[in-house]
């Protein structure tokens, strides 16, 4: 993904964008979703619009490229 695509999705922590990224990075599964606020110290919405669906595919997508997981050894 190039930079000026990433650049165009909000990447706030609880954001769609981090969120699609943090579930590829701990190997979570695909279940779109973000935060209110702040990633569990806010309610989590499960019921996306087209554009927080698009960041949290384009957050798993890049990690998932880019082969950036959690290490668990």
């Amino acid at each position: 993904m190039s930079k000026e695509t990433e650049q165009q999705f909000d990447k706030r922590h609880g954001g769609s964008w981090d969120r699609g990224s943090a579930d590829s990075y701990y190997r979570r599964p695909y279940k779109p979703h973000k935060y209110a606020s702040d990633t569990g110290a806010s309610e989590r919405i499960e019921s996306l619009s087209a554009s927080d669906l698009a960041a949290y595919d384009a957050g798993y997508e890049n990690n998932e490229a880019l082969g950036y997981y959690k290490d668990w050894d």
